[in-house]
């Protein structure tokens, strides 16, 4: 498998959103008629979309509105809400901070501790509102955070770093034992990321309910050019899903793949859903809302990293509500808002009739898809010309 890439050396071709298209099928389906719900460790949530927990994108007040929209947001211990008592006044730093100040500004401010105290202040605060607490953090914090994420009554955790496998090799410190964590944790646990079919084999066994999948492919993430790894994000979710499909077969436990990062509208969307997603999470997207603390900025998870950077602060603008990114009515043509219509609208067209069905739809590689016949929208600059 692979061509030859040079003397002994082959590489497999793997794929991005923009290089394949999904093709209709026999029938077309009502799009109100549609399930697009997404099923995670026995409850359902109306919106299979999940918002990435990044400092420019998700605090209290938006966990809140994602929760009463039907979705999932989830919430970064290892950030400024947990490290401030008023991290508005923080976010409004990191606003008006010009790109030559910007990821130093960060670097310093992420230097602060974070207090126990305001990380179960936030959940407490996320719970009182009736919203659903999910929250993040790195593994080397996994253990401490999760005991008092879960007295503070959270409803999922996720352990996140750039890439996690199963075993970690570390002579200079403890590494989080997976499994030990898994088994023990009193709520449903997500880990991520990771994007082979071996390695979420390997993190499925620790009996985790959910995996993210994806390295790199964020708006605000620069892995793959600081570090060159990574694996375009259709590649990876096919890849993921498949070992997903067969560990379901061999132990009859279904752990849902949630593709994370690289989407930043409607039709990417559509066709991480089609490449075996249950769920997405996207961040750039959700940045934009009014409802987001980063006032129209967004920055990667690692922008702050004392030695290392691998994340950047851009400019993405407020363009609309939560409510009308998720349900419209759009206000933009480049398919950044009503995404859920979007995916209604792609399922219809499919003729499938919920996500499950979306995972065996005829998936082509279109290099031209995103240009064929839009030389005006190109030209102009409008439409998926932008």
């Amino acid at each position: 498998m692979g061509e030859w890439i040079g003397m002994g050396r082959r590489a497999r071709r793997c794929y991005g959103f923009d290089e394949i298209a999904l093709v209709p099928g026999t029938q077309t389906v009502n799009p109100n008629e549609v399930d697009a719900s997404f099923e995670f460790a026995g409850k359902k949530f109306k919106v299979p979309i999940m918002a990435a927990a990044m400092d420019g994108v998700v605090d209290v007040r938006f966990a809140v509105e994602m929760s009463k929209l039907g979705g999932i947001a989830v919430l970064n211990l290892d950030g400024i809400q947990t490290r401030y008592e008023n991290p508005d006044l923080v976010l409004e730093k990191i606003a008006k901070a010009s790109p030559q100040e910007a990821t130093e500004l960060m670097q310093a401010v992420y230097t602060k501790p974070v207090k126990d105290k305001l990380i179960s202040k936030r959940i407490l605060e996320i719970k009182r509102k009736k919203g659903t607490a999910v929250v993040s953090c790195i593994p080397a914090h996994a253990e401490k955070f999760a005991k008092l994420a879960q007295a503070a009554g959270v409803d999922i955790f996720v352990v996140q770093s750039t890439v996690t496998t199963a075993k970690h090799v570390a002579k200079e410190y403890k590494s989080l034992d997976l499994f030990k964590f898994c088994k023990s944790s009193k709520v449903p646990v997500i880990l991520g990321n990771c994007v082979t079919y071996e390695n979420t084999l390997d993190l499925m066994d620790t009996q985790a309910s959910g995996l993210l999948i994806g390295v790199g492919p964020g708006a605000a993430c620069t892995t793959r050019g600081v570090l060159g790894i990574g694996v375009p994000q259709v590649t990876a979710t096919v890849d993921a899903a498949a070992a997903r499909d067969f560990y379901f077969k061999r132990t009859g436990r279904y752990v849902s793949i949630i593709t994370d990062g690289g989407m930043n509208r409607g039709g990417d969307i559509c066709k991480g859903f089609a490449a075996g997603a249950d769920a997405v999470m996207i961040g750039s997207s959700f940045a934009r809302a009014m409802e987001a603390p980063g006032r129209g900025y967004h920055w990667g998870m690692a922008t702050s990293h004392v030695n290392l950077p691998r994340g950047t602060r851009i400019y993405v603008g407020s363009t609309g509500s939560l409510k009308e990114i998720l349900f419209g009515p759009a206000k933009v043509d480049d398919g950044s808002q009503n995404l859920m219509g979007a995916l209604k609208t792609s399922m219809g067209s499919l003729g499938v009739l919920n996500i499950k069905q979306m995972h065996d739809v005829e998936i082509i590689i279109a290099p031209t898809i995103q240009t064929e016949g839009k030389i005006f929208q190109v030209g102009q600059k409008v439409g998926m010309g932008k």
